[in-house]
């Protein structure tokens, strides 16, 4: 399998990075899409994204893959779109600034929580009080409903996604679906944005020559379904845990 070479931009954390990271890792663990260990393994912490095609790249690598200009780009497409948009919704963002502020403030945020160094000052709290203080209005169900299409319809356009590596729009529609859902439990409504595929869950490779006979045993029938295929085994010839179990330790 081709092999990515990364870092293609630089990375460091921001001010919001590490908190947010903790947050989704958190989160994700509960809903088993990373795995128990995720807070101490060093490929899912980076970030640098991962070299190998087949390993999702988490949000806060996405700098390292697209640098600033293509973040630029997206983030100011959406504001061209949000500007052009019905007085309702338009109305609140004109309030606090004209087009370039917004797509200044909000690359600076996108850039920081994806690994391209402190740019969002203020961090989270500067981040909460805008919307308690400048968008209150639009945090709900019709807001949110209408800033996601907006998104959405920018996404779906970009030439800087079409053309780039597949990994990076599951890892944007990722971090898009954590703040949507962080927004909807803070503001109480009711969160139906929907992006498209997200990272899939996080599977670890396993190596069954590392691993006693017990140990091979005590992994799930998915588990060790899955680590087969990972190494190019046709599973659907194996019926049952016990055939699976003893496939692996012929490996």
């Amino acid at each position: 399998m081709t092999k990515i070479d990364l870092p293609q931009y630089p990375t460091r954390h921001g001010y919001m990075s590490e908190k947010i990271q903790l947050d989704y890792i958190t989160a994700a663990i509960e809903k088993k899409l990373l795995p128990p260990d995720a807070h101490r393994m060093p490929e899912i912490l980076s970030l640098t994204a991962p070299s190998d095609p087949s390993r999702p790249i988490q949000f806060w690598q996405l700098y390292s893959v697209l640098g600033q200009d293509p973040i630029v780009r997206i983030v100011q497409d959406f504001y061209q779109r949000v500007f052009a948009d019905e007085d309702w919704f338009t109305s609140v963002f004109a309030r606090v600034g004209d087009v370039g502020h917004h797509i200044n403030t909000q690359a600076s945020m996108w850039i920081d929580v994806m690994g391209g160094g402190p740019y969002y000052h203020g961090a989270e709290f500067r981040l909460h009080f805008h919307h308690t203080h400048n968008a209150m209005q639009l945090m709900t169900e019709k807001g949110a409903a209408r800033w996601s299409q907006l998104m959405l319809d920018t996404l779906e356009a970009s030439d800087d996604l079409k053309r780039g590596d597949p990994r990076i729009r599951p890892s944007l529609n990722t971090f898009l679906s954590h703040f949507m859902a962080k927004y909807a439990e803070e503001f109480a409504f009711e969160n139906r944005s929907v992006f498209g595929e997200t990272n899939p869950p996080y599977l670890q490779k396993i190596n069954f020559r590392t691993m006693t006979e017990e140990a091979i045993a005590a992994l799930s029938e998915d588990d060790l379904g899955a680590a087969l295929t990972a190494r190019g085994v046709d599973i659907s010839i194996y019926q049952g845990k016990d055939a699976l179990v003893r496939k692996a330790l012929m490996l």
